[in-house]
């Protein structure tokens, strides 16, 4: 027992660090709203338990030492995440040239993707990011046990679980009334900063 809840407490902290998981989820969070924001959690979730299938498994290891997949893979997720920047600052453009509209007007523009789209854009956004999958792996293999495969499932179990109840409550405390306000005043400044996040992200990406 205690040692599961070391697990769970380091992939907590893990869970919030500052990455592309975290920016895409607050800005739809923020932008889109709360159903918006837990269809992509669900489908970084998703994509954590691929991962966490990959780490649990020991595949992870083989992945980082195979330098041509994990190369590939990288530059992958590095234009996807290019991708979204450049999505985030077309509409920070876009908002600071309406800004001037009203805020129904702007609503009823943003409400335009479907719920399985914002899952697809989680899922891939995790997916594509390698180094989750060599991340989970250091995290668990000193709790892994020899053998003991129930143990392994509950680990795996765990981080799934953990990821999409805490990314979960992350989208409905930003629907906090203050925390939505600010946003709608500050939109085209506020995704202008993600999409640069998302550059910086990639740009790591590449060079790590």
């Amino acid at each position: 027992m205690i040692e599961w809840l070391t697990f769970i407490v380091i992939m907590a902290v893990g869970q919030f660090s500052p990455g592309p998981d975290m920016v895409l989820l607050t800005r739809v969070s923020l932008a889109e709203g709360v159903r918006a924001g837990w269809a992509t959690a669900l489908g970084i979730a998703c994509g954590l338990m691929i991962h966490a299938g990959i780490a649990v498994s020991g595949l992870a290891f083989v992945l980082a030492r195979n330098a041509e997949v994990f190369r590939f893979i990288k530059y992958l997720a590095c234009i996807y995440l290019l991708w979204l920047a450049y999505q985030l600052i077309k509409s920070a453009m876009q908002k600071m040239k309406f800004k001037v509209e009203s805020d129904q007007t702007n609503q009823a523009h943003q409400a335009e993707l479907s719920l399985p789209t914002y899952w697809k854009m989680g899922f891939l956004c995790n997916i594509l990011n390698p180094k989750v999958a060599v991340f989970l792996a250091g995290v668990t293999l000193p709790f892994l046990k020899l053998g003991d495969s129930g143990w392994a499932v509950l680990l795996w179990l765990t981080i799934f679980l953990e990821g999409w109840l805490l990314w979960s409550l992350w989208v409905w405390l930003l629907q906090m009334r203050f925390v939505k306000r600010f946003y709608q005043h500050n939109a085209y400044v506020i995704d202008g900063v993600f999409g640069v996040c998302l550059v910086l992200l990639a740009a790591v990406l590449v060079v790590a």
